[in-house]
């Protein structure tokens, strides 16, 4: 399996390949930007092809980019929503310099103005953003549906996709806390869950995972992550998601409260099982 975890991506972008494999892993997730502004910081060609030769020779799966936590392209206030727009615009160029890998985004929160009418948005910006000569996949990760979040559901990221254009470069990223605050009982019923997702979105369409342990119960919608066995999900189910054979090929990415050595005894848990 590929399986690694958030990592600085304010260190440089081969800096970030070394630290992964310190940790025992074979990919990462990295913030395109700050995560929790609009800045960019401007890529070096040279470093990211000395990336890119590191990851190769390490034989790494592919990367999950995430775009920043303020990025809303649905907000109800038109300059954030334009802004927002940029950014995407703006980040899945600058993804090029790693050909071939995800971008993950938070669809946004339509606050007040209701699902129905944030959908048409979030379509709209990644059609407006994503082009055929793109070579990055675009992620929509599932929500635990919090306040006005869009995308708590199968059914709302369906009807985001199902508006988009260039649906051979889009997917989703399935978020092990998000869905179980979200409601889906990955617990007692993974297999139902992943049925679920098939039905409605098609499980070719699940491209990667985070991989994380929740605070709370199933359908708290409080996005709250915890270590891996630490929280309300538990030790098994998570080894039963890591070990699924529907998911074996996909990259998980954790994003537990951990520091480096937390990380990599998760890895090496992981690999255990």
């Amino acid at each position: 399996m590929y399986i690694g975890n958030h990592l600085a991506s304010s260190k440089g972008l081969e800096i970030m390949g070394k630290e992964a494999i310190s940790l025992g892993a074979n990919t990462f997730a990295f913030f395109t930007r700050n995560p929790r502004g609009g800045s960019a910081k401007t890529i070096d060609p040279k470093d990211a092809e000395k990336l890119r030769d590191l990851l190769k020779a390490h034989h790494f799966g592919t990367l999950v980019a995430h775009a920043p936590y303020t990025m809303n392209v649905c907000s109800e206030k038109e300059q954030i929503r334009n802004f927002s727009r940029e950014m995407l615009a703006d980040d899945l160029n600058r993804m090029e310099y790693l050909p071939g890998n995800y971008y993950n985004f938070h669809p946004g929160s339509h606050v007040g103005q209701g699902a129905d009418a944030a959908i048409p948005m979030i379509a709209d910006a990644v059609n407006s953003a994503l082009k055929p000569e793109h070579s990055t996949t675009v992620l929509l990760e599932t929500m635990a549906g919090k306040g006005s979040e869009v995308g708590r559901s199968f059914e709302e990221l369906k009807q985001i996709l199902d508006l988009i254009l260039l649906k051979d470069k889009v997917g989703v990223c399935f978020d092990t806390c998000h869905v179980w605050d979200g409601g889906y009982d990955i617990v007692g019923n993974l297999d139902g869950v992943l049925k679920e997702f098939d039905e409605i979105i098609g499980l070719e369409n699940l491209k990667a995972i985070h991989f994380n342990d929740s605070m709370n119960g199933c359908g708290s919608h409080k996005d709250r992550h915890q270590k891996i066995g630490a929280g309300e999900i538990g030790i098994e189910a998570m080894k039963a998601v890591a070990t699924h054979p529907l998911l074996k090929d996909k990259p998980f990415i954790l994003e537990t409260p951990n520091d480096d050595e937390g990380y990599r005894a998760e890895i090496a848990m992981i690999r255990s099982w």
